[in-house]
């Protein structure tokens, strides 16, 4: 054999080969996520997600089964606009023994900014009163608010 006549070097074969698999299964688990897990229902992050996944469907009646007694009765409606560009990541829950608070990253997407899609992030509060052993919404961020019969007048 001459020195002109080389075999390919193993290790980069080795590498490379590698490197493929990582790409391979990356794209696997990018693809194959789908939905949250969910979280238990008896919590308070587990109550927000139940009553944010029904506000975004568009399923108040549901949602309102979420809200503390009365909270529909006196609310002041304020119009989110189009709920399809948003999405919420738990940030963080503070229980205490009959009240809670549940910290939450919203991002709000659209297609029409200036130079293409545009997003938008804040972070807001949810706060629950633990009823009768249930946890209940008594305040939403204004994005997720429902409000079937508003009091506020035009």
């Amino acid at each position: 054999m001459s020195a002109t006549q080389r075999k390919p070097d193993r290790s980069l074969i080795l590498i490379l080969g590698v490197i493929a698999a990582l790409v391979i299964v990356a794209l696997a688990v990018v693809f194959t996520r789908g939905e949250p897990a969910p979280l238990d229902p008896g919590t308070p992050a587990g109550v927000v997600q139940l009553y944010s996944a029904a506000v975004l469907a568009g399923d108040e009646q549901t949602a309102a089964g979420y809200l503390i007694a009365g909270r529909l009765d006196t609310c002041d409606k304020v119009d989110p606009g189009p709920l399809d560009g948003i999405r919420l990541s738990l940030a963080s829950t503070t229980v205490r023994e009959n009240s809670a608070a549940v910290t939450v990253s919203i991002v709000t997407s659209t297609d029409n900014g200036p130079f293409g899609a545009s997003e938008y992030e804040n972070e807001d509060v949810f706060d629950l009163v633990r009823v009768d052993g249930r946890w209940r919404i008594d305040g939403a961020p204004w994005q997720l608010s429902i409000c079937p019969n508003p009091t506020a007048t035009s």
